[in-house]
């Protein structure tokens, strides 16, 4: 019972119920203890030694995934940064590169920049289905 309203405050205090499953895991062992006969100093110590070990057991894991590595960019975003060969003369208006095998309609990012066919260039971004690019 003790362990049960320890419980209560500990998750009233914290937010996202990180105590949810360290503490309830503690609270069960009370429970057992308290259903075998325990007094109510056993249950606490029990609980409080549950509770310190569960949360020792499972920070590493949760501090873990807190780290986890940046997801892979999919789709047009996984374009920018890649390099491209100008087809067609690339200006502000437009043009033609090809990109890892595909034909894409391209513009200049900058308003003054101009590429003639044969040039490699970066993408920068794409926006709808034209490649900004530079060199």
């Amino acid at each position: 019972m003790i362990a049960a309203v320890l419980l209560a405050v500990g998750e009233i205090f914290t937010p996202g119920l990180f105590f949810l499953g360290p503490v309830a895991l503690a609270a069960v062992a009370a429970g057992i203890v308290a259903l075998a006969g325990g007094g109510i100093i056993v249950q606490l110590i029990v609980f409080i030694a549950g509770s310190i070990a569960s949360v020792a057991l499972l920070r590493p894991v949760a501090r873990r995934h807190l780290h986890m590595p940046v997801a892979l960019r999919t789709g047009t975003a996984a374009l920018a940064g890649t390099k491209a060969v100008v087809l067609q003369r690339v200006d502000a208006n437009g043009g033609r590169v090809r990109i890892g095998g595909e034909e894409w309609s391209a513009r200049s990012y900058m308003e003054d920049g101009v590429f003639e066919p044969g040039t490699r260039v970066e993408v920068v971004k794409i926006e709808g289905a034209t490649a900004l690019v530079y060199e």
